[in-house]
């Protein structure tokens, strides 16, 4: 049962994260850190600072000019100079931002992923000048007990998602001990088998229908093909694969949060643009 008022206070901390120009207060102190031993022009503007307006541009969709304007708004009497929004365009995509939740033990992960359009185009335009909607896919790791992502991949349309599985995993398992993977068809192969039987994971991974138990599969592969089987509702208890859709809970979750598109044009920025989302969605996710 969902407990109204503390969710509503979440929405309303959301705001004030958003929105927290607290980071002003350390604006002298963070500079003198990140300058120090600093070989070239030194910076003008703290991260905190990029960081905040990162965030603020991915939630609320904004333009780099009206990103400039937001800090003109509401912090000008504070900020020693407001940063132009090309240094804040620059400075946002060179920011460092990685994905490392840290939950502990006996973690059990979702494995999954999603399109995201590369541009938000009408549908008009591409019926008119016979553009293909291009995307990109997201390949994400998803505690099944917070919803919160652990590691997060970002590719082209062409790559096949269990390729994405020991990255995934890797990355899931630097601050995590991890127990257990669930995941669909699509990371069926001896290869993801094996990885996970060496780092001692449970798969809970489904075969593909036409598979069949032989002597050059992986041990574990052919374990888990014939408890699937023998009995599958029995198996799908064993490891709890009804939780593999917390994955698609957490995609459902940022494109209501983000829209289902990225605005940058450059693949690179693209990346950080998702990073930045992931990291907000996690941040959001710690408030409830």
């Amino acid at each position: 049962m969902i407990d109204w008022p503390s969710y509503n206070e979440s929405l309303v901390r959301r705001g004030q994260v958003l929105l927290d120009f607290d980071v002003l207060d350390v604006w002298k102190s963070e500079l003198l850190q990140m300058n120090q031993g600093k070989v070239g022009e030194p910076y003008d503007y703290p991260d905190s600072l990029i960081h905040l307006l990162g965030y603020m541009r991915a939630y609320f969709h904004l333009p780099y000019r009206q990103t400039q304007g937001v800090v003109i708004a509401h912090a000008s009497k504070k900020v020693p100079s407001i940063p132009h929004y090309s240094t804040i365009s620059r400075r946002i995509n060179r920011l460092k931002i990685k994905i490392n939740e840290k939950l502990g033990d006996d973690i059990v992960i979702a494995l999954d992923s999603t399109g995201i359009k590369v541009a938000n185009r009408g549908e008009w335009i591409r019926h008119k000048w016979h553009i293909r909607k291009g995307y990109l896919k997201i390949h994400v790791a998803v505690d099944i007990k917070r919803k919160r992502i652990l590691s997060l991949e970002v590719t082209s349309e062409e790559v096949h998602d269990g390729r994405m599985l020991k990255k995934l995993v890797d990355s899931a398992s630097e601050n995590n001990n991890l127990k257990g993977v669930l995941a669909d068809g699509m990371y069926d192969s001896n290869n993801n088998f094996q990885y996970l039987s060496r780092h001692h994971i449970k798969p809970g991974i489904k075969t593909r229908t036409s598979s069949k138990v032989r002597p050059t599969n992986c041990n574990a592969r052919n374990m888990s093909l014939l408890r699937q089987q023998t009995n599958f509702k029995r198996w799908k208890h064993s490891v709890s694969y009804e939780h593999r859709w917390m994955a698609e809970t957490v995609f459902s979750s940022i494109k209501r949060m983000f829209g289902d598109y990225v605005t940058a044009r450059k693949f690179p920025n693209m990346i950080k643009e998702i990073l930045l989302k992931a990291a907000l969605y996690n941040m959001f996710n710690r408030m409830t």
